[in-house]
């Protein structure tokens, strides 16, 4: 890059088209965010998915993704930002074509962790390539640009893909990322700079192989424990496996020079707390994602595309609430605002909880909204204020451990609070006179059994499996609302309370939390 007289880097002439590449390569993966969710009940009945088996499709992404979006980030300092941004959309390309060509369960999440690779190393470039490319006052301009696009997976995903499923068939959830990922590679290819540091940290195999082994060990025990039950030597194994990984990354960590998860943030009470506050968001968003498609599917009797709109309150409550909650944080102070925001959400969670299966979906509509509300006041500032607390130099090292923490939250809430609602679900069923096999078939999600219903054209059971679900979403809600309860208690009792003197507007931490709403 030429440099002017007084030293400083001349901005790059074209670096506003080559914010619509990094622009492009964001918008496919923030279709891919929610897409899948809508998915989730139509790929239950035709590829006769478990409950747990779905939470492997949603969660084999995302645990992959968090284990290695540090490291992705350093190999694109090292080798190229570009090259590894078009090699992650290349590899997310080849992921989404494995999904829709899947014939079965075991192919649709090898395809899935196969996208969380490419995805790993999109997300954290795309972020990375603009202090190189733009002033520091242009900066929080193209970061807002970027996060929009993010964030408009969050509605256009469930519509596009209960579209996609009322007309072709459910790979088509899959091939849509294909144009799109094409797009984007070729927008890399002509328009984005390449740009690198080699100074930057070589990325460390053993901290990442124990990430992701110790991740996937908890995860595995977390989703199996409903059907096995915690007593299973298997279960106690895996998550004896996962403890002892994850202490063994935390020692090595703690020792290394030029650590990629630097724990000694989390000494910061500002930062902990905040972190704490995300990931616990991204916990019950997860997990409510998770649920609510196959309740308004099943229960509710909607299509795809149906179920898509009305998951819109939610997404809309978000996305209104993430446009003003940085003022809110800026005037009232982040404790004030992400206390009110967990405050909220709990509200949102109890509503939810007196969900009965004649409600409908006005009463249902209503609570998500608040819900939407609660996740957008509550997340954002808790993301910016972490980093917030953070002295300049080590703000990197702080976004990549709080991105991951974030990313770890949600594959916690999807195996958990999925596998709580799919262990309610059983234990609350009515499956009596059924043949054993038919009744372990109606067992394995609401889904399954409306399937089975209508085979024994018992009406019994329908109706018993939709009490069923909805009792297990009143129970995760109850959960979800006790939680956010008490994560509002711990905010307001330890987080910073006045915003800082010279915090007169959007500070340019919180501008880059937008960019990772939808991930």
């Amino acid at each position: 890059m030429d440099t002017s007289t007084s030293g400083t880097p001349a901005p790059d002439p074209h670096r506003w088209w080559a914010l619509g590449a990094l622009v492009a390569s964001m918008l496919t993966l923030g279709f891919d965010t929610t897409i899948l969710n809508v998915a989730l009940p139509t790929m239950a009945a035709e590829l006769g998915a478990t409950t747990g088996q779905q939470q492997w499709m949603a969660d084999a992404y995302v645990v992959v993704f968090a284990a290695l979006m540090l490291p992705a980030g350093l190999l694109g300092d090292r080798f190229g930002r570009r090259l590894m941004l078009i090699t992650g959309l290349v590899v997310f390309l080849a992921g989404s074509l494995l999904g829709a060509l899947a014939g079965d369960v075991t192919a649709v999440i090898a395809a899935r962790a196969v996208m969380g690779v490419g995805a790993a190393l999109v997300t954290p470039l795309a972020l990375s390539v603009l202090p190189t490319l733009f002033t520091r006052d242009e900066q929080p301009k193209a970061t807002a640009i970027v996060s929009a696009a993010s964030a408009l997976g969050l509605p256009l995903g469930p519509i596009i893909g209960g579209w996609l499923l009322n007309h072709f068939w459910w790979g088509s959830v899959f091939l849509i990322n294909v144009p799109m990922a094409a797009l984007s590679i070729l927008a890399c290819v002509f328009l984005l700079p390449e740009t690198r540091d080699p100074a930057s940290p070589k990325v460390d195999t053993i901290a990442t192989a124990l990430t992701a082994t110790g991740l996937g060990a908890l995860i595995y025990a977390i989703i199996e424990a409903p059907v096995r039950g915690w007593g299973d030597p298997l279960v106690l194994a895996m998550l004896t496996a996962s403890l002892a990984l994850i202490a063994a990354l935390v020692l090595r960590e703690r020792r290394a020079e030029r650590p990629m998860l630097d724990m000694t943030l989390l000494a910061h009470r500002g930062f902990l707390f905040n972190t704490v506050a995300a990931t616990l968001v991204m916990f019950v968003l997860s997990g409510l994602l998770f649920m609510l498609p196959p309740y308004l599917q099943a229960v509710l009797g909607n299509d795809a595309l149906g179920t898509g709109v009305r998951l819109l309150p939610m997404m809309g409550g978000i996305l209104i609430a993430s446009r003003t909650a940085p003022q809110a944080a800026v005037r009232f102070g982040g404790r004030a605002t992400v206390s009110a925001g967990l405050v909220v959400l709990a509200f949102a969670a109890f509503l939810g909880s007196r969900t009965t299966v004649d409600s409908g979906y006005g009463y249902t509509a209503l609570w998500l909204s608040i819900t939407g509300l609660g996740f957008g006041f509550s997340l954002m500032p808790a993301m910016g204020n972490a980093l917030g607390t953070l002295p300049r130099d080590r703000a990197g090292s702080g976004s990549g451990l709080l991105m991951t923490l974030r990313q770890v939250g949600g594959a916690i809430g999807i195996a958990l609070l999925g596998s709580l609602l799919s262990g309610t679900f059983r234990d609350r069923l009515d499956v009596t006179g059924l043949p054993a096999k038919a009744a372990d078939t109606a067992g394995e999600s609401v889904v399954a059994a409306h399937l089975v219903a209508e085979r024994t054209g018992s009406a019994e059971l329908l109706a018993s499996a939709d009490s069923a679900y909805v009792h297990g979403m009143a129970v995760v809600m109850l959960v979800c609302g006790v939680a956010a309860l008490v994560a509002a208690l711990l905010a307001a009792a330890f987080l910073p309370g006045a915003p800082r003197p010279d915090e007169t507007s959007t500070p340019p931490d919180m501008a880059e939390a937008r960019a990772d709403v939808g991930q």
